[in-house]
């Protein structure tokens, strides 16, 4: 399951002192783009906090970030969920791990996502 990160610690810079834990998932602002920290593993019985922190950043600002370097596992319900943010917002999937590339790559939606190698980059665009 997602597990939230201690506010302050991480991030592009090391630098998020308003960082604000959101039900297993860490939000913050980072150059004018909302940020979501996914961590753990992502299922059916496990996406429900990273949802609603999606949700919430989207209701924030049209730029939405998810930094995904923590994801341990992924499967259709992330998929599901990220195609389902990208009709909200403007959503760009930073650092994914490679279990995570091979699945936007199999079902295509590499295509349709921003995906970008760092946080910075995908905020930048």
């Amino acid at each position: 399951m997602g597990e939230a990160v201690a506010a302050g610690q991480g991030g592009p810079a090391g630098n998020r002192p308003h960082a604000l834990d959101h039900a297993g998932a860490r939000v913050y602002e980072w150059c004018g783009a909302q940020v979501v920290d996914a961590r753990g593993f992502y299922d059916m019985s496990s996406i429900g906090p990273l949802a609603d922190a999606l949700v919430a950043a989207a209701a924030e600002r049209t730029k939405v970030v998810l930094d995904a370097s923590g994801i341990t596992f992924a499967d259709s319900a992330l998929l599901n969920l990220l195609i389902l943010t990208h009709q909200r917002t403007d959503l760009r999937v930073a650092a994914p791990p490679q279990q995570l590339i091979r699945l936007l790559q199999l079902t295509g939606v590499d295509t349709v996502l921003k995906v970008r190698e760092t946080v910075e980059e995908a905020a930048a665009l």
